[in-house]
């Protein structure tokens, strides 16, 4: 197998620092998340409009506690919204990956924000919404435990750390996963 990713990939191979480095895209996320962050975008208009006309209710004395207990909703929603702007028009991070042997070093990267209404499990929502950017170091013993599982959705590339069953190539193909396990199982056994 060869160390050039399968042809049409995304997947770039280069050094750093006098070691191989992978790095694989996490896609595009979907043009559905732009059209929902327009949306939020004009819904923010909205938002400081109601804002600014509560505030200053509240602030001239004019607002009872019902108006007041509305503002803090209205600024958690806000928020919130922000938050998703954000998220939506974020850019995405690829995942590293970095061969400095004996060990194997991984960054996650941060993917985009992908909107599914498909979703089935809202676990697997609310950590696509907050997503957490991890560095995790495998040693030479963890790497032997370097699987590439096939499940009803498709192949996962999976190393475990600890009690944790870390997946890596979120982002790939299936032909990409099987490419880079290959690599990697040629570079570290």
């Amino acid at each position: 197998m060869s160390s050039t990713p399968p042809q049409g990939s995304e997947i770039k191979v280069d050094t750093l620092n006098g070691h191989q480095h992978i790095l694989v895209p996490h896609g595009k996320g979907g043009a559905m998340r732009y059209f929902i962050g327009l949306f939020l975008l004009f819904w923010m208009g909205g938002w400081f409009m109601g804002f600014t006309s509560a505030f200053s209710q509240i602030s001239s004395g004019d607002g009872g506690a019902f108006l007041v207990f509305w503002l803090g909703g209205w600024s958690v929603g806000g928020l919130f919204a922000g938050y998703m702007i954000y998220r939506v028009f974020e850019k995405s991070i690829p995942e590293q990956l970095l061969l400095n042997r004996p060990s194997l070093s991984l960054d996650t990267g941060v993917p985009p924000l992908k909107i599914d209404f498909g979703m089935r499990s809202q676990k697997k929502y609310w950590k696509s919404m907050f997503p957490k950017r991890k560095r995790i170091e495998f040693l030479p013993s963890e790497l032997k435990t370097m699987k590439l599982r096939e499940t009803d959705s498709g192949n996962r590339l999976t190393i475990d750390k600890g009690a944790e069953r870390v997946e890596i190539a979120i982002g790939a193909t299936e032909i990409e996963r099987e490419w880079l396990f290959s690599f990697l199982q040629r570079n570290y056994s």
